[in-house]
């Protein structure tokens, strides 16, 4: 039987319209590197990266989804399990905060209703091009009760932080829940102990 490296496995999506740096962020944060120039993805492409926090090998599935509308049916179909989903969107690019509110009902419809949420507002290196500011990323993502983060994968900014921050949600989940079952197996360990008697 082959050995489990790995103490959690969670699935990841990176979601957001085409052309925000979604690709550019996973490509960053699983192999450290950056291409200038990268294609619209096709579909669905995926990657694997194994990280350590609080002690534990957590895995991250990370699945990286296209934006084109045409593409939407496939890829909305791995919302669903999903653990944690990652709404990107471009600061120099408006149109892709303004869709940040269809993509959010988007996982509402498709995903589970437990699933993590990070807004993620990438290639802040273009300070001269921004378009988005930094206070209405952070207004939008309080007014919907998740975190939000700005990123650069050319500048390595925040990149690791994004993914780490979305892992050390779900290791506390994980552990809460975990807490849970504890006390109900306990609490129902206490209603059998009734000793039977003549």
């Amino acid at each position: 039987m082959a050995r489990k490296y790995y103490d959690q496995l969670y699935k990841l999506l990176l979601i957001g319209d085409s052309a925000v740096g979604k690709t550019s962020l996973l490509l960053r944060f699983s192999d450290d590197l950056f291409t200038p120039v990268l294609g619209a993805t096709i579909g669905i492409d995926f990657k694997i990266k194994t990280i350590e926090m609080g002690g534990q090998k957590v895995k991250l599935q990370i699945w990286d989804t296209a934006g084109q509308e045409r593409f939407e049916t496939i890829t909305t179909s791995y919302y669903r399990g999903s653990d944690g989903i990652l709404l990107v969107y471009d600061i120099t690019n408006p149109t892709s905060f303004q869709n940040v509110e269809k993509w959010l009902r988007y996982i509402q419809q498709y995903a589970d209703d437990q699933v993590e949420k990070v807004l993620v507002g990438n290639k802040c290196d273009l300070v001269d091009m921004r378009n988005v500011s930094k206070e209405r990323g952070q207004e939008i993502a309080q007014h919907f009760g998740i975190r939000f983060i700005e990123t650069s994968a050319k500048a390595n900014l925040n990149v690791d932080k994004a993914f780490f921050d979305m892992a050390e949600i779900l290791l506390k989940r994980s552990a809460q829940r975990k807490a849970a079952e504890t006390v109900k197996i306990k609490k129902g360990r206490r209603k059998n102990t009734k000793s039977k008697c003549c």
